[in-house]
């Protein structure tokens, strides 16, 4: 068990940085497109511009802050914010001096977006900060002369807050989705579990009590008629070593081993008379008929209709030892039909609570099954006879088997 609770962990950290080293690649790549953009002459009319001041001729200083505006987008989706501290900065000292137009102010827009989009942690504190500094930046061209007004201020001020809520808009959404998969995959593991708690039940209920109906036998024929007593011990073994098959295959299913269980392990609808001969060994007289042909089905459907022949059985041994016990398996052209029902007088005082308990469905096993036999477009009901004894019936919808 350990080892295989530990695998998903071991493999969901080689895909997790292969995915942030994929991110990282993508990264570099756009900002290495972006700068040799930004020295494309005829797209230096396209990018955020403000301010209108008079442009210098280009310098080194000019190249530099055009680099500044591009090579930081290579860390944009690992450290946000740093990016856009140091892209705004290089756009607010470009703008103010009057650097030639570039492309690479692009950067701008991709280093708000990115934080929008990528920052966690003081994203308030990253937006105020933001905002702090373009006032400063529209202070500043103001004193140095820029012909822009208050409203040219305000319509940029909006652009770039847009670019900013589409980040946290594509933010937010990416929460939302990260968490329907968290919520799926917590129902998935609790359908998972129950799924396992059922079989588990199953087979161990099943197998379990017969191999205590049979030792009780063992135990009053030793004293009775010893020469009996060897038929009720060997009963037992053979009950013990298909419990330990049964067992085998269902830990051969969750293994995540990636082989496949053996199928002749696997409990199907053509192997119920293996239960009544089991039913027999222990005591309990039953009547086994089948009436139509056997076609293969899926997996779910003959497991079901095992389980619900399994399940009656086991009621049967636990609360009407001795009674005859009656299993019908109709195959029709649509659905299977079964039905269990156990003969016997009305219930005594004393066990009245156990039969009532029984008949209400309140136990695991008769509410698994409604759950597993529902799941399949099916029905199952089980209750008391009026005559007395007890009876099951279930009509399960056949599926056939994929080839």
């Amino acid at each position: 068990m350990l080892r295989w609770s530990r695998r998903p962990l071991l493999l969901r950290r080689p895909l997790g940085w292969l995915t942030g080293r994929q991110q990282s690649v993508k990264d570099g790549v756009l900002a290495l497109v972006l700068t040799v953009l930004a020295f494309v002459p005829t797209l230096s009319q396209i990018g955020a511009q403000i301010g209108g001041l008079p442009d210098h001729p280009s310098s080194p200083s000019s190249i530099g802050l055009t680099l500044a505006q591009t090579l930081p987008l290579a860390v944009r989706t690992r450290r946000p914010a740093a990016c856009l501290a140091v892209v705004g900065c290089a756009f607010a000292v470009h703008q103010a001096m009057g650097c030639p137009a570039t492309f690479g102010t692009v950067g701008l827009y991709a280093a708000l977006y990115s934080a929008g989009a990528h920052q966690v942690s003081f994203r308030r504190a990253l937006a105020a900060a933001a905002s702090a500094g373009y006032a400063v930046l529209a202070v500043v061209l103001h004193r140095l002369g820029s012909p822009e007004r208050i409203p040219d201020y305000l319509a940029f001020s909006l652009v770039l807050a847009g670019v900013w809520l589409v980040g946290s808009g594509v933010r937010r959404r990416r929460a939302e989705e990260a968490e329907r998969r968290r919520l799926a995959a917590e129902v998935a593991a609790a359908a998972e579990r129950a799924r396992i708690a059922r079989e588990l039940h199953d087979v161990v209920t099943h197998h379990v009590t017969a191999m205590v109906v049979q030792a009780d036998a063992a135990q009053f024929l030793l004293t009775s008629a010893p020469e009996r007593a060897g038929d009720s011990l060997t009963a037992v073994s053979d009950t013990g070593r298909r419990a330990l098959t049964e067992l085998r295959y269902l830990l051969g299913v969750l293994e995540a081993t990636g082989q496949s269980a053996s199928a002749d392990r696997a409990p199907t609808l053509g192997k119920v008379g293996d239960l009544v001969a089991q039913a027999r060994m222990s005591g309990q007289p039953v009547e086994f008929t089948e009436r139509g042909e056997w076609p293969a089905q899926s997996v779910d459907v003959e497991l079901a209709a095992y389980r619900v022949v399994q399940e009656a059985l086991t009621n049967a041994m636990k609360h009407a030892v001795g009674q005859r016990t009656r299993v019908l398996v109709q195959h029709g052209d649509e659905h299977i039909e079964i039905e269990v029902a156990t003969e016997g007088s009305a219930p005594s005082p004393a066990s009245a609570p156990a039969a009532r308990k029984v008949g209400r469905g309140g136990g695991r096993g008769l509410t698994g099954l409604r759950e597993r036999v529902r799941m399949l477009d099916g029905e199952l009901v089980a209750g008391p006879r009026p005559d007395g004894g007890f009876r099951v019936r279930a009509v399960i919808p056949t599926q056939p088997a994929q080839e």
